[in-house]
């Protein structure tokens, strides 16, 4: 039997503190519920709100009732709309409903009376209130919640507060589909995020740069200003329809998190505890979930404490997850004018439609199977290829080297070579997958020193003996499968001299070790030995290494060659400034720090034949906070463009220990967009790409050109045969080996495929 609270206090009365109340009185009809709100019952601010038919379902089955009476209310659509340059595109299938967010309040308050639950509207609640005498307090206080920031020091909240300036305004203007609008004018770029909430009434939300807001002198307008400005700019899409104002004041996004979602018998709700971008619709969804979840916690657990603490722990990955798509989303359009500078208008839209990551290629051709048709057989002319062409399965080509598809098997380091010697594992490890369908075959990374490995296992091009053992494995790459192969060239640097991985990650070798380098010194961690700063003498020899390694790349037969700059490796660690404390010419500024790994680059390319690509992965940000920015790795790119290369391959993070990624589908993935769109150079993205959705979403998008996989690779050496097989695309070279397996099989009726 639960120990359910006797007396609960609801601080805030909007959709998260009022469905809380409704819910949680149904289940215990006993229990005392007062629900305080600062507002008189009929003042709300805003129009409409957004839910997706999950929301609806999830809201249906916690309380059909108010369920009913919320879908009595709503505008439904379907379509979404995306209107810029001249350009309309539509796209069906998406379930969403539109509801006065008025509306809402005023059922909701309803049925808290129906069930029993006291309202007192109009009521401030004191900064020193006492809430020990309460068995729960629901702090549902919104966005700038007076008790999360009293007692700041339990939550330990943080507040982003984004760049861009939005203001939220209605209109009596219908409009047929959910809206996005992107307009000029001589003040700069505007978007638009229009839908129905109610017959006769749409929320219009004006959104753009600081710089474009200041321009347009909204910075010192008046609401009636606003409203003026914003009506003339949009007289065409308003077609003669006036706006309307509800304290619609400029404003900035904040994100909101929080370290922890309770103290004591206080526990946050809805903005108060989190809060996710207006673009992706998620605010009143976030907040009717989280009563959704706080109740059954308290229905469930034994006792009030544990219900907070399954609420929260059942609440937070989901809420995370969708802070991320928010994130991405919002960024989206703080990027807008980069956007539809560089992008074509179907990429653009493509672009839009998928830009939280959370809507894939194939995800959207289920919804909208002709107009993801049309936009592959877009990209599919792009590249002179049948219109059935999936993105994934175009040609790409970098100076004289065509790709078959666009593929790559990312760069994995094994840890089973001798003294840097490749063998047997290596021609399986990498013969297996060229045999599989990849574009590029990309070795682990090859070190140019012998004191320049992480392990005793690493490979090397450090000794002419190297060359005949990587001349088997590009040659048997070449002899059997359609694949190109690459290698990729480093040098561990303070990461060096350690065991195995699967000994422990990063742990130092106890004996045969050897001295390792770095621009400063400074351990990777506490546990690593203190590396040797580089002196000139040191700094020639690791170029010099890099130099010959390159010519044995070529000799060996490689198609192409990657500089590995990233991963806190010594060329990373030239780069970030956390790392790198010299004082000389490659320390301090920027361009200082950019010298010696231009300058190895340079050298390289130098000596590598001029028809072969080049390419160097690098770290887009180190993810610590003064480290390495996204900034400073789209100059890095100018430069590298500068000095002849061709591709970014773009990861992120492992400067140290401190690194503090953030992970998720897709997670690095907006870093290679942002550097393809600010250098106009090819890309290469990396970072939890899982499927052929994937891929086909990155490629459509223009986030990327190539896809680059490792663990999925791991798990399935044939993985980009299995995708052709999936999307119907029976193209790819086999070996003639498998070839005669057609005397014994009949071949696969693609027509008859489940």
């Amino acid at each position: 039997m639960s120990e359910k609270p006797k007396h609960i206090l609801v601080v805030g009365g909007g959709p998260a503190g009022l469905y809380f109340s409704v819910l949680t009185k149904l289940q215990d009809p006993n229990a005392r519920i007062t629900v305080c709100e600062r507002n008189q019952r009929d003042e709300t601010f805003g129009f409409g709100v957004v839910f997706s038919d999950e929301t609806l379902s999830n809201i249906e089955h916690a309380d059909p009732e108010t369920y009913g009476r919320i879908v009595q209310n709503f505008a439904h659509w379907d379509d979404i709309d995306i209107h810029f340059h001249n350009q309309h595109f539509r796209s069906r299938g998406h379930g969403f409903a539109g509801l006065s967010r008025k509306r809402l309040l005023q059922l909701l308050a309803d049925r808290c009376e129906e069930v029993g639950v006291e309202l007192l509207f109009g009521t401030e609640m004191a900064a020193s209130t006492d809430f020990s005498s309460y068995d729960l307090v629901v702090a549902a206080d919104g966005l700038n919640s007076q008790i999360r920031n009293r007692f700041a020091d339990s939550f330990r909240p943080t507040v982003d507060r984004r760049p861009n300036r939005f203001t939220w305004l209605g209109t009596t203007c219908q409009f047929p589909a959910f809206t996005f609008i992107f307009k000029e004018n001589e003040h700069g770029m505007w978007r638009v995020h229009a839908y129905n909430f109610e017959d006769g009434l749409s929320t219009f939300i004006i959104e753009t740069t600081e710089q474009v807001w200041r321009n347009a002198g909204m910075d010192t307008a008046t609401e009636d200003e606003t409203v003026r400005y914003c009506e003339a700019l949009f007289k065409d899409e308003l077609q003669g329809h006036s706006l309307i104002k509800n304290h619609s004041i400029w404003r900035q996004f904040p994100t909101v998190k929080n370290e922890c979602w309770a103290h004591e018998n206080i526990v946050l709700l809805g903005d108060a505890a989190h809060t996710a971008h207006f673009s992706i619709g998620s605010g009143t969804k976030m907040a009717m979930e989280d009563a959704i979840e706080l109740s059954r916690a308290l229905e469930e657990a034994k006792n009030t404490k544990m219900a907070i603490r399954d609420y929260e722990t059942n609440r937070r990955k989901a809420v995370e997850s969708t802070q991320r798509a928010a994130q991405v989303s919002l960024e989206w359009f703080e990027n807008t004018e980069l956007l539809l500078e560089q992008l074509e208008p179907e990429a653009f839209a493509f672009s839009l439609l998928t830009r939280s990551l959370r809507i894939s290629h194939e995800n959207l051709k289920v919804r909208d199977p002709a107009f993801v048709t049309a936009l592959d057989g877009w990209y599919a002319q792009q590249h002179e290829c049948p219109p059935d062409t999936p993105p994934m399965f175009t040609p790409f080509s970098l100076r004289s080297l065509t790709l078959t598809n666009r593929v790559v098997v990312s760069p994995m380091c094994m840890y089973s070579a001798e003294d840097g010697t490749p063998n047997d594992f290596h021609l399986v490890h990498l013969g297996s997958r060229a045999i599989g369908g990849a574009g590029l075959i990309m070795t682990e990374m090859t070190n140019v020193t012998r004191d320049g490995r992480i392990t005793p296992g690493c490979t090397g091009l450090y000794k002419n003996e190297h060359v005949s053992a990587w001349k088997r494995i590009v040659n048997f790459v070449h002899e059997n499968s359609g694949a190109a192969i690459g290698i990729q060239l480093g040098h561990a640097g303070r990461r060096g001299a350690t065991r195995q991985p699967w000994f422990g990650q990063d742990v130092p070798l106890e004996a045969g070790g050897w001295p390792v380098w770095a621009p400063s010194a400074q351990p990777f961690s506490q546990n690593n030995q203190v590396p040797i700063e580089l002196d000139m003498a040191n700094l020639d020899r690791i170029r010099d290494a890099f130099v010959t390694a390159t010519q044995r790349a070529d000799e060996a037969g490689f198609d192409m060659l990657e500089l590995h700059c990233a991963h806190g490796y010594l060329l990373h660690s030239f780069l970030s400034p956390i790392t790198n404390q010299r004082n000389d010419r490659y320390g301090g500024t920027l361009e200082n720090r950019m010298r010696y790994p231009l300058e190895i680059f340079r050298c390289m390319r130098a000596v590598w034949p001029h028809q072969k690509p080049m390419a160097v992965r690098i770290s887009a940000t180190d993810w610590i906070s003064g480290g390495w920015q996204i900034d400073d790795s789209i100059a890095f790119a100018k430069a590298l463009a500068s000095a002849g290369c061709d591709i970014i391959d773009v990861s992120s993070g492992q400067l140290g220990p401190e690194s503090r990624p953030q992970y998720g589908r897709l997670y690095q993935t907006g870093f290679s967009e942002q550097i393809r769109l600010s250098t106009g150079m090819p890309t290469m993205t990396v970072g939890n790409i899982s499927s052929y959705a994937d891929c086909n979403s990155v490629l459509l998008a223009g986030r990327a050109d190539l896809c680059v996989i490792a663990r999925a690779h791991l798990f399935d050496p044939y993985w980009t045969r299995h995708a052709a097989f999936e999307q119907e695309q029976d193209k790819l070279q086999w070996p003639k080996q498998y070839g005669t397996m057609e005397r014994y099989t009949p071949r696969l009726d693609w027509s008859k495929r489940n």
